[in-house]
């Protein structure tokens, strides 16, 4: 089945791929999904999305982004459920997982951390700390565009 979402990096990515990071923009909420991207391409980044939690570990052993934002409530494999598929791929069970929730409580805390998860931010939160994780998995490779 093809995904709705614009999600081909060879499509959307490619020629930039020697200097703008790939963020994969896991969460069900479409208006969310346009608020990261925007936000993100503007600071240089190449952007995918996928819309539930089996989308996003199929895009993430396709794609292979540099970092993935995991929301916690996916449908079809929840957030946690993603992410643990995730580290269990060969392919890319490396990757930077940020898990972004609006539950700030250390159960959530926790049980995201145990599934696999490298950063937590709870909702909302300043872009700049966004950015600051950002920055610490990918380096300063998105300021090589212009913005």
């Amino acid at each position: 089945m093809t995904s709705p979402l614009n999600n081909s990096p060879e499509t959307t990515c490619a020629r930039y791929a020697p200097v703008r990071p790939l963020v994969l923009v896991a969460d069900d909420d479409a208006d969310t999904r346009l608020l990261f991207r925007t936000v993100l391409e503007i600071r240089g980044y190449c952007v995918i999305e996928a819309a539930d939690g089996e989308e996003t570990v199929r895009i993430a052993e396709s794609a292979r982004p540099d970092v993935i934002l995991m929301d916690g409530g996916l449908p079809r494999l929840s957030g946690f459920d993603a992410t643990r598929q995730i580290r269990a791929s060969a392919e890319v069970g490396d990757v930077t997982i940020v898990f972004i929730s609006g539950h700030a409580g250390s159960v959530f805390i926790t049980r995201a951390l145990e599934a696999g998860c490298d950063e937590y931010l709870v909702k909302p939160f300043a872009l700049n700390q966004l950015e600051h994780v950002l920055e610490k998995y990918c380096g300063n490779n998105a300021r090589a565009v212009a913005v």
